[in-house]
């Protein structure tokens, strides 16, 4: 059996692999494929592809769109895409933009409510020139110089919804990252559905209605299910007649508890996912 990854992130968005270490780290876990699907941006995945070939691994093109749908953060998973579509490559030059003020904005608020000595530059020197800084490496940055206990309690104290530091993100509408996947020869995924809390009914109003705009799975297959979850999200699949995705949401040492390919330990994705969702 073989077996693979279709949702990850690398220091191109909000994860602590760089995309070669990625691409490394599928192939000493012996992943057939991976993807590198980071929030935004598509930044990572030509350096990505050749460290994949390097390697052997088959590398699959992606991207990760946060988005909203009557007030929730809905996140949509675009899989073979095709980086170089224009009108994808303009609408992420719009994203970076709107990113860099918002950093900007809460880089402000951390120094005056907090006293933070931190800023642009202090973050780039620690993680790079190159990397796109997010809200994950303020919060590291603080545990790191010794502002707080722990990347969580930044979250909780400064950066997390409602906090005093927090500056909200302009998202986009779902049918606009639909729009922008399927325009780029992608293959659109509902990710986590089962992380944004809706009830039944809520989660069968969502996939139809993005069903509707070229929707084709869901990410039946996630790191964080318990139980039963993963047969439930098989069989509401079904009942949409959606296609299945799954993946790790690996971040490296972002998410640490979970592990490129296995996620918690017991994650499996077999490569016929991959090749049901190609037959669209």
């Amino acid at each position: 059996m073989r077996y693979i990854d279709l949702h990850t992130h690398s220091t191109c968005s909000d994860g602590t692999f760089t995309p070669t270490e990625l691409a490394a780290c599928a192939a000493e876990k012996g992943l057939a494929a991976f993807a590198l699907t980071d929030h935004d941006t598509t930044e990572g995945l030509k350096e990505a592809a050749a460290a994949a070939a390097e390697r052997g691994v088959e590398f699959v093109p992606g991207i990760e769109f946060s988005t909203d749908w009557r007030g929730h953060d809905i996140h949509i998973v675009g899989l073979d895409i095709r980086p170089d579509n224009p009108q994808l490559k303009e609408k992420l030059d719009t994203f970076r933009r709107n990113r860099d003020a918002r950093n900007e904005e809460m880089l402000s608020l951390l120094q005056k409510v907090g006293g933070f000595d931190i800023s642009m530059d202090s973050l780039r020197a620690d993680y790079g020139e190159d990397t796109v800084i997010t809200r994950a490496h303020f919060g590291r940055w603080l545990f790191e110089h010794g502002c707080v206990r722990s990347i969580s309690e930044a979250f909780a104290l400064y950066l997390g919804d409602g906090c005093p530091c927090f500056v909200g993100k302009k998202r986009t509408r779902p049918e606009t990252a639909l729009r922008l996947i399927l325009g780029a020869d992608g293959i659109p995924i509902l990710a986590h559905p089962l992380l944004y809390h809706l009830s039944m009914q809520e989660l069968e109003e969502l996939a139809g209605e993005l069903k509707g705009y070229g929707l084709v799975g869901v990410e039946a297959i996630y790191s964080t299910n318990l139980g039963l979850d993963e047969s439930r999200m098989r069989r509401f699949a079904r009942k949409m007649g959606l296609k299945i995705s799954g993946g790790s949401d690996f971040h490296g040492k972002n998410k640490p508890l979970l592990e490129m390919g296995s996620g918690r330990g017991n994650l499996k994705i077999p490569y016929e996912v991959l090749e049901e969702l190609r037959r669209t």
